[in-house]
């Protein structure tokens, strides 16, 4: 995986100065660029710019046997753009979306109205249009492909202003400094899909009101239609189309009656943040990470270490936290290899991005595109 990584990005990344402030002592003694690596499962890139005022770091730890986590990072005249693709049932959706969520972003705003909210949510329903026809030209040759789905969560910076837009349970978190205290607060400014949410159940009992079945609570668990705990994704075909949800899927995935109002959505929840001199750092992350941390634990450990290398810090945190709840050494867990590593945690995927309000500059544009992606291969 980090060797495709590294041939994708190696012309252009660009050296790192230490424009990140805060309590994590910005990039001070990185020696300039960031530093790229691999641990066992674990893949990271400590430190690079996005471009003025926007830097970050970024790692992903595989726990299944494919990982079904995509990420990437784009910069352009548009400004920055950051998406965690949290896949299920298989990486195939996570991959489209990849290949294909920022590309309609970029086509749509590229336009004269440039980054909109209704633009960003263009650019999902059109990734969603484009994966469920894939899912119908290989019907009879890919069955898995109606039962793979993909949370997405993405972030766009934009002449001072952040969009994050949403489906499923992946989360962004903003650490704000508080006053001059030195302290720093934290901020979840994503809405999660997730049916164990009582505000997600009510969504879906009051979208199928004649259907008492529509979340199931199993073992412990909500779940919509008692098979999946998101609410919204890209793909799950099964989940939106009868004509998906019939033989010869496997009957775990089968729904008896037919599907007359899909049960899945992939319209985002979308939120707009006016960037302000407090807001220090974002924190993506797939929900891997926050099965372990909360999210003041996730900003007070990046406020607290150094930013270079911090999106390997949380990864570590919530590793650490998991062998922790098994009664074991980290060592011990490390050692563990893919499929069984997932018995312990998921696939993780972090990007932080730090933030420098005064050199986002209002109106600059981005001269220099940069393109950073999760390699697919793993």
């Amino acid at each position: 995986m980090l060797e495709s990584l590294m041939n994708l990005i190696s012309l252009c990344w660009s050296p790192l100065a230490s424009t990140a402030g805060g309590g994590g002592g910005g990039a001070a003694g990185s020696g300039g660029g960031g530093t790229e690596g691999r641990e066992g499962l674990l893949r990271y890139r400590d430190f690079g710019r996005c471009g003025p005022g926007v830097e970050f770091s970024t790692a992903v730890v595989q726990a299944n046997q494919v990982l079904e986590d995509q990420s990437q990072i784009e910069a352009g005249e548009f400004g920055t753009f950051v998406g965690i693709y949290d896949g299920h049932g298989g990486p195939h959706a996570a991959r489209y979306v990849c290949d294909h969520l920022f590309r309609n972003f970029d086509e749509i705003s590229s336009g004269q109205r440039g980054v909109t909210s209704d633009g960003i949510r263009r650019a999902f329903l059109e990734t969603e249009e484009g994966f469920i026809d894939l899912v119908s030209q290989l019907w009879d040759s890919r069955l898995d492909m109606a039962t793979n789905g993909t949370c997405c969560l993405v972030g766009v910076i934009s002449q001072r202003t952040l969009y994050v837009a949403n489906l499923g349970d992946s989360r962004v978190v903003l650490g704000k400094k508080v006053g001059s205290t030195g302290e720093i607060s934290a901020v979840q400014l994503s809405t999660e899909h997730n049916a164990n949410l009582e505000a997600v159940r009510q969504e879906l009992k009051a979208q199928h009101p004649n259907d008492p079945q529509v979340v199931v609570l199993k073992h412990g668990v909500w779940r919509v239609k008692g098979i999946i705990q998101v609410s919204r994704s890209i793909g799950d075909a099964y989940m939106k189309h009868t004509q998906f949800n019939r033989e010869p899927i496997n009957m775990k995935f089968r729904i008896s009656e037919p599907i007359t109002t899909p049960f899945l959505s992939a319209n985002p929840t979308i939120l707009t943040h006016h960037l302000q001199p407090s807001d220090s750092f974002l924190i993506f992350a797939s929900d891997g990470l926050w099965e372990h941390l909360s999210s003041e634990q996730a900003v007070e450990i990046v406020h607290s270490n150094p930013y270079v290398g911090s999106a390997k810090t949380l990864i570590k945190a919530a590793l650490q936290e998991a062998a922790r709840k098994r009664e074991m050494r980290y060592s011990d867990l490390k050692k563990i290899d893919k499929k069984v590593r997932r018995h312990f945690h998921d696939d993780i995927t972090v990007t932080v991005l730090f933030l420098n309000y005064d050199q986002m500059s209002r109106g600059h544009r981005h001269g220099s595109p940069l393109s950073i992606r999760s390699a697919l291969e793993h």
